[in-house]
């Protein structure tokens, strides 16, 4: 029977692998700060303990643990964001290399925000452009940090994920909150890009790479075509027959992410990604369109 250890797998996208890879038969272990189901195994997510001992004979780890970015960027959150990340890479890195028989595969998380902004230009694993703010730094020194520890028995993938939508989490319920309440129009100008998958794709995507053992290296979780803010807006009252929606302009925006203690920039960059390496080696997204994944998540 096949193993997948996922660090950091209590929340919304561990939850969603878990279930999918469970499916399919495989034992799914999760690492995790609060066990509290049988499968769960203790970490502190930056030292070497007895949770290394899982990782012997583990066909992947998927490592997903970080702070969430949905906060105030204050020095304190800025501190917790990196740590995080980089911490808990560092250790699965050493803990891999005490490994006998270490993990055949290790996904690394890292996030579709470390492009730029971009209105016109579509960023492939390729040519894409890396940015230079804050959450962007984040993700460069997550990738290095990944890639920093030599681990010449395992392949290794970086998960540039955008935006994944949900039944039971992540953007799909403040988004659906704000519509059925009316306020489901668009945010800010409404044009910037937004790049997403739904949540079958995204563990379809892993469940891909990981039984195709020549990939390895950056893949951008993405559907083909990003759309925009106003046209997902107006795609998700369609499908959940609201007839309109009052915008949000950035003025607004900014006073609302300070009430609800977030940041302006989870919904006014333009994420304009594509996932030219999952076309180019042949996956199939069985969600391409919103409407088609609204309709799925919704009814």
């Amino acid at each position: 029977m096949k193993t997948i250890i996922i660090a950091g797998g209590t929340g919304f996208l561990g939850q969603i692998l878990e279930n999918h890879f469970s499916t399919l038969g495989f034992t799914v272990k999760i690492l995790t700060r609060n066990p509290k189901k049988d499968n769960h195994i203790y970490w502190d997510a930056k030292t070497i303990d007895k949770w290394t001992v899982t990782l012997e004979n583990a066909d992947a780890i998927i490592n997903l643990t970080g702070k969430s970015v949905d906060c105030r960027y204050t020095e304190q959150n800025k501190k917790l964001i990196y740590n995080s990340r980089i911490d808990a890479t560092k250790i699965i890195g050493e803990a891999i290399n005490l490994c006998e028989n270490p993990p055949k595969v290790w996904f690394n998380s890292s996030t579709a925000t470390i492009y730029r902004h971009s209105l016109d230009k579509k960023m492939t694993e390729e040519n894409g452009e890396i940015g230079n703010n804050f959450s962007m730094n984040i993700a460069k020194s997550w990738e290095k940090a990944f890639y920093e520890i030599d681990n010449p028995k395992t392949r290794k993938i970086v998960l540039r994920t955008s935006i994944v939508l949900g039944k039971t989490g992540g953007a799909m319920l403040p988004l659906k909150n704000l519509t059925q309440f009316g306020l489901g129009g668009k945010q800010g100008l409404g044009n910037q890009k937004v790049s997403w998958i739904h949540e079958t794709d995204f563990a379809r995507a892993i469940e891909f790479i990981l039984t195709n053992i020549s990939l390895k290296g950056v893949f951008n979780l993405s559907v083909p075509n990003p759309t925009d803010n106003t046209t997902l807006m107006k795609t998700l009252r369609q499908a959940m027959k609201v007839p309109f929606g009052l915008r949000h302009p950035k003025w607004l925006l900014e006073i609302g992410a300070k009430i609800i203690g977030t940041e302006t920039e989870l919904v006014l960059k333009s994420r304009n990604v594509t996932p030219q390496r999952l076309l180019t080696e042949g996956f199939h997204f069985n969600y391409p369109s919103l409407k088609k994944a609204f309709e799925n998540l919704i009814n």
